[in-house]
């Protein structure tokens, strides 16, 4: 039976990113291409678990050209996503979902070993949320909160609260949200606050990033590390690389040196 430190679970999309001076680029991303490079990057051994449709399916290979491996289930239509970033800094930004792949069932996962099973979704209902507690019961979870509040009506992106939070957080381990999902979670824009509010649900290592820095929150310690990025081109997936990149090193180290 194969053997991983982390199987990346979520769809990968076409995406459309257009910058606020008008720049306009095409490329294939997704919180499981971040992730699973970064990760990998890190010393995991990674499996990619995604669906996509069938002509689309070779522009994965180069993850396992990166050591990834990858297992794509056939849909009828891949995701794409436009991204219009509002701001410079790359904070705000409107999101249209113009396709989406079939969701996940717990039938899709295969038998596999793996210490960390990470659900990063793009959109509400992509990875059910009771694919949670069975998951728990075969490695440690870890989600991105992007993929339980972000909803699509019509192809426009809405953040709307997530019903079963209380239900499902203590059936994870690792929690990933940016400031704005930190809010929507709890009702604070306190990261601190809002990340103990996390903790008290039930999420064990709970990371909010920001701009300007990561905080980690783990056993009531707050853990932070700067953002000093050289230039924001790349904003996209910066919060996936972050997250995959400290759940690959706490496999071995503390939470002060993983993060």
């Amino acid at each position: 039976m194969a053997q991983y430190d982390i199987t990346m679970i979520g769809h990968v999309s076409k995406d459309i990113m257009i910058l606020h001076n008008g720049h306009k680029d095409e490329f294939f991303g997704g919180p499981v291409i971040y992730s699973s490079a970064s990760a990998s990057i890190s010393g995991s051994k990674v499996l990619v678990l995604t669906k996509a449709a069938t002509e689309d399916m070779t522009l994965l290979d180069y993850l396992r050209d990166e050591m990834v491996d990858v297992n794509v289930i056939s849909s009828p239509e891949t995701t794409s996503i436009k991204n219009i970033y509002l701001t410079a800094d790359q904070e705000r930004r409107k999101v249209t979902l113009l396709s989406q792949a079939d969701p996940f069932i717990l039938e899709d996962i295969p038998d596999t070993v793996s210490h960390i099973y990470h659900l990063a979704g793009l959109f509400y209902g992509e990875l059910p949320s009771s694919l949670i507690k069975p998951l728990s019961r075969r490695g440690d979870v870890g989600l991105d909160a992007q993929g339980v509040l972000r909803c699509s009506e019509g192809g426009r992106m809405l953040f709307r609260d997530w019903k079963e939070k209380k239900d499902m957080l203590p059936y994870v381990r690792f929690l990933k949200t940016d400031t704005a999902e930190a809010q929507i979670l709890t009702g604070s824009d306190d990261r601190v606050e809002a990340a103990k509010i996390l903790e008290g649900w039930g999420a064990r290592e709970v990371m909010v990033t920001h701009h300007t820095e990561v905080i980690v929150l783990v056993d009531g310690i707050i853990y932070r590390a700067p953002f000093d990025p050289e230039n924001l081109s790349g904003r996209t997936g910066r919060g996936d690389t972050c997250f995959a990149a400290y759940m690959s090193r706490r496999l071995h180290d503390n939470p002060d040196d993983s993060i």
